[in-house]
């Protein structure tokens, strides 16, 4: 028997007798394959599958019905599921160093949608743990993101230098307060990626520092969304806080987004910016 190459991918395990007859981990995934590609449909809908079979098939499953199953437990918000879509992770660990890995996509995303704290610390695990690599590790960072997973200092530091600025924008999302990271998302203020430079001052506004409160401003201006509303309200001046009130007069699907930052400014400015555009609703 060969042995599997660098960057090859395991072969899957059998599956359990009660399921050999289903036909759902017959087979492998195919190397690289094409994420857009079609996939066959797996032999019994993953619908029909009881919750508990559901769960012992997500960790054996292979490639072609590896996301009808992470989306099935999605659909029934079946947070039991968290340990199996983590498992399937792990068993591809030390692969996909040249290309994604499927299975480890499809869990990833729905241990992100699934939410809760069992999926934060079995996310945070697996970026910690190098479990994904390689062209999959920004999935894994998004999933962390989403969920708000703090890595601790020896993760997310070398992250926030990696070559890649799609890595350094989603670790910022992820960094620990601690005086390392600090240092690191202040000097990010300046990295020549805007989208880096933004998540970081937005970083740093979560953590009370105003370093980056001139970009927020900035951003404010000409591009805002939810989440840029949130991070300027946590180091708001007021320039700031007028600006709020005027983005969520402008802007009406942002309307409720402006009062909660509005809300969260205890000053008299902001209260009174914030009941004057409650009388214009939220759409």
């Amino acid at each position: 028997m060969s042995t599997a190459g660098r960057g090859s991918r395991p072969a899957t395990p059998l599956a359990p007798r009660a399921w050999e007859q289903a036909d759902l981990f017959s087979g492998r995934g195919t190397a690289g394959a094409d994420d857009n590609a079609p996939e066959r449909p797996p032999a019994v809908a993953p619908a029909a599958l009881s919750d508990d079979a559901l769960i012992a098939a997500i960790p054996v499953v292979a490639q072609a019905a590896c996301r009808a199953l992470a989306q099935e437990a999605v659909r029934r918000r079946l947070l039991a599921a968290v340990p199996a879509l983590e498992s399937l992770c792990r068993r591809f660990k030390g692969f996909g160093r040249d290309h994604t890995i499927a299975e480890q996509e499809a869990a990833l995303r729905a241990m992100a949608a699934l939410g809760g704290a069992e999926a934060i610390a079995a996310i945070r695990r697996i970026v910690v743990q190098d479990i994904v690599a390689g062209p999959g590790l920004p999935e894994a960072l998004r999933a962390a993101a989403a969920l708000r997973c703090v890595l601790p200092e020896q993760t997310a530091a070398p992250l926030l230098r990696h070559a890649d600025p799609a890595i350094r924008s989603l670790a910022c999302r992820c960094a620990p307060r601690s005086e390392q990271t600090l240092a690191l998302l202040a000097s990010l203020l300046e990295d020549l990626n805007p989208g880096v430079a933004a998540e970081a001052a937005k970083a740093l506004a979560h953590m009370g520092r105003s370093d980056g409160r001139p970009l927020l401003l900035r951003l404010l201006r000409q591009k805002p969304d939810a989440h840029l509303l949130a991070a300027v309200a946590a180091v708001a001046d007021d320039e700031c806080t007028v600006w709020l009130g005027r983005v969520g007069l402008a802007h009406p699907a942002l309307r409720e987004a402006a009062l909660e930052a509005l809300d969260s400014i205890e000053t008299p400015r902001a209260a009174a910016l914030r009941a004057s555009l409650a009388r214009f609703g939220v759409s």
